[in-house]
């Protein structure tokens, strides 16, 4: 099996396994919720299925990936920043 098709599908896995954890937490706690790991599959299977893309040089696929990788790196800086934040905030 050519590496680029297991990156695709390993890409493809991640991206589609965010939504079950989104799923789960908001089930758990009976609230739409967003859970850390849906950005951190979004991101790997965004940067994975964007690499996939670019092999099959598809400009289409391309163009649809790249930006979430920033937005969702994005999201995981904004998580970050809180939660320091927040650290800060109960130490002080």
């Amino acid at each position: 099996m050519n590496l680029f098709l297991v990156i695709g599908f390993v890409g493809q896995t991640f991206f589609s396994l965010r939504f079950l954890v989104q799923w789960i937490a908001s089930e758990k706690q009976g609230k739409s919720v967003i859970p850390l790991s849906f950005w951190i599959f979004s991101i790997l299977g965004s940067s994975l299925l964007l690499i996939y893309a670019i092999y099959r040089k598809d400009p289409v696929f391309i163009l649809g990936q790249a930006p979430n990788i920033f937005i969702y790196s994005r999201n995981l800086y904004l998580i970050k920043k809180e939660r320091n934040q927040k650290k800060e905030n109960d130490n002080g």
